[in-house]
């Protein structure tokens, strides 16, 4: 409890909380970890560049940095607004399998939040998958599952990618649903795989209608890497999230990226031009002026110099852990993002 206070007290001091006399606060992000993977060749999996006889030469001593480099950002997200350990909840994409993400959260870094992990192992061809991590001070998870995403080629063949993840639990005791996505790329390129990401959307959709029936109030938080901007149709027609809280239609969500997108914010570069591809998304229950449940504060691309490339023709880029084969020793091609949550204590 200490932290959510001490953490609202430093957004009231900075001018972006109104003043309170008690208010909880809390940070939710995403944050895609670019190919976590582990050094171990696995049957049937896609993985091969990842051993230490591959293309990569991943090794134990890369990994064991690339798991510190991961740490140390997501030790750090908010880090600016006061808060401390790591989100309170932190979605992920692009690792392999539970075990990364036990090693990652056994780090020194973060060993003392706490993280408890929800996973399910996907049918993507490469061993990718999404996952979602929590820190049991704020949340108590109640129920999760892994609903598939079906896509099929043109020939009827089924094409493997990542299933979708979604968590429910107790954030600070009032319900909260988690919806963690990975849509498909833009490999092959992106009017060829647009159906693919537009088929994404609305089983994310689906899944949050399904969510709203049951309760119409119900404070829904999608999030991932969409491999789309905001203003995708697969954003903005099929999952309806929209660009303005204040103007919400019936039925649409709020998408909390776009803000930052018209002032050309960006989360990753994308064949040299600047994208927001990763997202969170807010269902209408989370907006608001009434603070006496939680409510959207604000969001924010979280891209502090440590992550970026310091000069050269990159300069200002993600600080990636691979250019090509070629180790670079960073963190990621993606920023993380993340949104605040804050309420009034009656």
């Amino acid at each position: 409890m200490r932290g959510f206070l001490f953490f609202a007290l430093l957004l009231i001091i900075a001018g972006t909380l109104p003043a309170q006399k008690n208010v909880q606060a809390g940070l939710i992000a995403f944050y895609n970890l670019e190919n976590l993977f582990d050094t171990i060749d696995t049957p049937d999996v896609l993985d091969e560049e990842f051993t230490p006889g591959g293309p990569n030469r991943w090794t134990g001593e890369r990994y064991k940095e690339k798991i510190g480099n991961m740490a140390l950002a997501i030790s750090r997200i908010g880090e600016e607004e006061g808060w401390k350990g790591g989100p309170a909840i932190l979605g992920v994409s692009e690792i392999e399998n539970r075990s990364v993400l036990e090693d990652l959260v056994s780090h020194p870094l973060l060993k003392e939040s706490g993280y408890q992990i929800v996973h399910y192992d996907s049918p993507d061809l490469r061993g990718v998958d999404v996952a979602l991590l929590y820190r049991p001070q704020f949340f108590r998870l109640t129920a999760s599952a892994s609903p598939e995403l079906l896509l099929k080629n043109d020939q009827g063949e089924r094409i493997f990618t990542r299933d979708q993840l979604v968590v429910s639990g107790l954030f600070d005791g009032e319900p909260f649903h988690f919806i963690v996505g990975h849509w498909p790329s833009r490999s092959g390129g992106e009017m060829t795989t647009r159906p693919r990401r537009n088929a994404a959307a609305a089983l994310a959709r689906h899944l949050t209608d399904s969510l709203m029936t049951l309760d119409p109030k119900a404070k829904v938080v999608i999030m991932g890497d969409l491999n789309d901007d905001p203003s995708d149709e697969s954003l903005r027609l099929y999952l309806r999230a929209a660009p303005d809280p204040g103007k919400l239609k019936e039925g649409e969500l709020y998408n909390t990226m776009y803000p930052l997108y018209r002032k050309g914010i960006g989360s990753l570069n994308y064949r040299d031009g600047l994208n927001l591809f990763d997202q969170i998304i807010v269902s209408p229950a989370l907006l608001g002026k009434d603070y006496s449940a939680y409510k959207l504060l604000h969001a924010r691309v979280f891209n502090r110099p440590f992550l970026m490339q310091k000069d050269g023709q990159y300069k200002g880029y993600p600080l990636r852990s691979f250019a090509g084969t070629v180790w670079q020793g960073g963190f990621s091609d993606h920023f993380p993002v993340y949104i605040i949550i804050v309420r009034n204590i009656m």
